[in-house]
């Protein structure tokens, strides 16, 4: 598909694959442009088109991955998520076809309009709250990524591409779009900020970053300072590493005080001492309870009695969609899986493809069916007699859910979701 790709661009009125035709153009970033196009029964639909021509050719193939999963997220049952309808190609660059939202985005309906941001707090963490159940972080939450929908609910979209770490690179170091860079940096917690390590992305992440967009409805401004150029964004990391945002700015606004225990919590430059869950937060919105008492939302909990077995299954990465049925994977009379990044000078029973970054370590943790207790048991780290210790750690951690996994381990069940490096994978029963 990235070889053949070709310069692509809808003119109004045109009919895309016989079934969609465009009405109007919504807006374009970097490597995306989105169409407002009509079906055969006059319904208004939202089309994302990848412009694979104008991307770099080693960067192809992993961004049609993410605008792959892209689709899959927006097929997750949520009223929270902008739903996908369906996905094609057009001269060999793919689109999404999704719910149109027609009263634009959170961030323009703050600048024309007073938020009822209760409402608008509970919905996004609803959504982020069913992309975490299913081994899904956002990792590019800002307001103009909340959209507005017909009934008046916010949704979240843009879940694949635009949080992706090598194309926020691409960007700053090939396209020369600071603004852009600056923007996206303005949500991002300090340890994915760090130059020379990033850290497994974990849904504290995602909590993060809905900090930071909460004070910047309350206030209008960006907790840690403006963000307008380099100096500001070295500045800006700093007071992100130390906690140092602007306390009083909010306690100055009408009910900034009403959110400062929430906005505290998210916050926290240190991750295993931030909120924890999108449930955490929802406790701390003011009001919150009107609003929740409105839901209906169903969040599936996928099933914890195990029938035959406990498989994986990748939901974020590049293997995205393998399966691995673990009971069957056991030799002999070994209960010991390892898994590591895909390279030939290691063996792993589970491989995880890693060819865009380096996040994962080649023995990065170790699997146990511990027949005492009935439960698969995770550790950090492989046994390796070359290391003085006998046992190798993994570089970035092994977590479940948000916790880190010890050398000794930690037992999970189904529903649970395991995070090494960028690739997250599910815990399910069979």
């Amino acid at each position: 598909m990235a070889e053949v790709a070709q310069r692509c661009s809808f003119s109004i009125g045109d009919v895309v694959d016989d079934r969609f035709q465009v009405k109007k153009i919504l807006g374009e970033g970097s490597f995306g442009k989105v169409y407002a196009v009509q079906d055969s029964h006059g319904e208004l639909w939202a089309l994302k088109l990848l412009k694979l021509w104008e991307v770099p050719s080693d960067i192809r193939k992993s961004l049609v991955v993410r605008f792959d999963m892209e689709f899959e997220t927006g097929r997750i049952e949520s009223n929270y998520l902008v739903h996908s309808l369906s996905h094609g190609l057009v001269v060999g660059n793919p689109y999404i076809v999704m719910e149109y939202c027609p009263n634009g985005d959170l961030l323009s309906l703050s600048n024309n309009t007073n938020v009822d941001l209760p409402k608008a707090a509970t919905h996004i963490l609803y959504g982020l709250k069913a992309l975490h159940g299913r081994g899904k972080v956002h990792r590019d939450l800002k307001p103009e990524n909340v959209l507005v929908k017909r009934n008046g609910d916010f949704a979240l979209t843009d879940f694949g591409i635009s949080g992706d770490r090598n194309k926020r690179m691409t960007e700053r170091n090939i396209l020369g779009k600071p603004k852009q860079i600056f923007g996206t940096y303005a949500y991002m917690p300090p340890e994915q900020l760090k130059p020379n390590k990033d850290a497994t992305v974990l849904p504290t992440t995602d909590i993060f970053s809905f900090g930071v967009m909460i004070f910047q409805l309350i206030t209008g401004e960006l907790p840690f300072g403006p963000l307008e150029s380099e100096h500001d964004l070295v500045q800006y990391m700093r007071r992100g590493k130390n906690g140092d945002w602007d306390r009083q700015l909010l306690s100055r606004t009408y009910y900034g005080n009403e959110w400062i225990r929430l906005i505290e919590g998210c916050l926290t430059p240190n991750y295993q001492q931030r909120l924890q869950t999108t449930d955490d937060v929802l406790k701390l919105v003011p009001h919150s309870h009107n609003e929740i008492n409105n839901i209906r939302e169903e969040i599936k909990d996928y099933q914890t009695k195990i029938i035959n077995g406990v498989l994986l299954r990748i939901m974020q990465g590049e293997d995205y969609g393998k399966v691995y049925y673990l009971d069957n994977m056991l030799r002999g009379e070994s209960s010991i899986l390892k898994m590591g990044r895909k390279d030939e000078s290691v063996y792993n029973d589970i491989a995880i493809l890693e060819n865009n970054s380096s996040y994962i370590s080649r023995k990065h943790c170790t699997l146990e069916l511990d027949y005492e207790i009935g439960s698969w048991i995770i550790r950090d780290g492989q046994w390796d007699r070359y290391d003085t210790s006998g046992w190798r750690r993994s570089t970035n951690g092994t977590y479940v859910n948000s916790k880190e996994v010890p050398v000794n381990g930690l037992a999970f069940k189904p529903g649970d979701i395991i995070s090494i490096g960028d690739t997250k994978l599910r815990a399910e029963a069979y």
